[in-house]
């Protein structure tokens, strides 16, 4: 991700992919440019069909605004662990062997991942410790994830991309098993309150303790 941080665009990409559709003045304070400059920068990017704008109605008598989305090819800019030969081996792996050796696949992976993740979050830590140094983990492994405390005492973890949607979409167990391991390494109740695959812009999981 570091070269995704180099270019005005590439930082407004990374701006909408983690907070969700922006106002060009939103993004220009962002970035510290002019609301004018990022229209500017926006209208390029629309053009390149990274991004397009929506527009809202304003409440009471103000204008309409526009809230910029990344498109398709926008998304694709962000790392897809090589989407299509992915979902291509899944798809032979069933058809030649049968669903049971996917799923024995799936849970080797969560076998492996748990004992990856145990050796950097230590059980002795409290709950708070653990959901941030997950949030870490997954962040380092492309999910541009982050986390906070919410007011009732429960955690939020979101995870603003999945590199591995192309697996996910063609096996949900890629999911259920992920929702697993979050429970087992973080010893708490952990619910997805969204789901990319189901359309949402994130995955977001809510975290309380058992």
């Amino acid at each position: 991700m570091e070269n995704m941080r180099q270019s005005p665009a590439n930082r407004i990409l990374i701006l909408i992919k983690t907070d969700g559709p922006q106002l060009a003045a939103a993004i220009g304070d962002a970035l510290g440019i002019s609301g004018e400059a990022a229209r500017q920068q926006l209208s390029k990017m629309a053009e390149e069909g990274l991004v397009e704008p929506v527009t809202i109605a304003a409440s009471g008598r103000g204008r309409p605004r526009q809230l910029w989305h990344l498109t398709t090819s926008g998304n694709r800019r962000f790392p897809d662990g090589h989407a299509e030969l992915t979902a291509n081996l899944l798809g032979t792996l069933v058809e030649q062997l049968g669903p049971a050796a996917l799923d024995t696949v799936i849970s080797a992976r969560e076998t492996e991942t748990l004992k990856r993740y145990r050796q950097e979050i230590s059980p002795a830590h409290d709950l708070a410790a653990r959901v941030e140094a997950l949030a870490g983990i997954r962040t380092r492994e492309g999910y541009m994830a982050d986390c906070w405390e919410e007011a009732d005492g429960s955690f939020m973890l979101v995870e603003n991309h999945c590199p591995i949607c192309a697996a996910a979409t063609a096996c949900a167990g890629f999911c259920r098993s992920e929702l697993e391991t979050f429970r087992s390494v973080l010893d708490a109740d952990v619910e997805r309150s969204e789901h990319i695959l189901a359309g949402a812009r994130r995955c977001a999981y809510r975290i309380t303790p058992r």
